[in-house]
């Protein structure tokens, strides 16, 4: 294959989305290329209206347009008022528990999780603006949705005791996941709500 840098340039992009290799990536761009009118052409458009005009939210994480405020069920709420949050790592986590019809309520993504290998700090993640949604907006219940990883049960320890003196309920997705499961990648729908429904109460540590 002839070298072309706009080509190579592009087969490394692609290579770093998940699932996808070189040869899957190259499929892809031959598949681009082959169809510029009907494919690349609306894509290329696409993705630079999403670079343009979409951006998360500061508060609950979520997708929203950057010309506007939240107007998700989170941040400003719209419509319904629920009782509830539901804390996730990221976005894929929160479309595949919407996507179940499990759960009703809001949504908190914290944009990764605390982990002593990299560079992602607990500083880094929507945590502190977790807390002052807790209290204004009447939470009676916080499910932590976090992933059955090191890193998740980290996070999840470490925003039980950030919110110890709010006195809410804070419960976890039922064990039974399997470990290193992560709730966008790998959990089907049946699994994920079987995990909601017997989800239990965090206990304190005892010394």
């Amino acid at each position: 294959m002839q070298n072309i840098s706009e080509i190579d340039n592009l087969l490394k992009l692609i290579s770093k989305l998940p699932g996808l290799g070189p040869k899957s990536s190259r499929r892809i761009i031959l598949r681009l290329i082959n169809n510029r009118e009907e494919l690349m052409k609306p894509m290329a458009k696409a993705l630079a209206e999403v670079y343009k005009n979409i951006t998360r939210c500061k508060i609950c994480g979520t997708l929203k347009p950057s010309s506007i405020e939240c107007s998700y069920n989170n941040c400003k709420i719209v419509e319904k008022k629920y009782n509830k949050i539901c804390v996730v790592e990221n976005i894929a986590d929160q479309w595949s528990i919407e996507n179940s019809g499990i759960y009703q309520g809001y949504f908190h993504i914290l944009g990764g999780t605390i982990s002593a290998t990299n560079s992602q700090r607990k500083e880094d993640l929507l945590i502190s603006s977790l807390k002052e949604r807790v209290k204004k907006d009447n939470i009676d219940e916080l499910i932590l949705a976090t992933s059955i990883t090191i890193e998740g049960q980290l996070t999840a320890f470490y925003i039980k005791d950030f919110l110890k003196d709010t006195k809410i309920k804070i419960t976890k997705l039922a064990q039974g996941l399997p470990v290193g499961a992560e709730i966008g990648e790998n959990l089907d729908d049946g699994t994920l709500i079987s995990a909601f429904k017997n989800r239990k109460e965090m206990t304190e540590n005892k010394d």
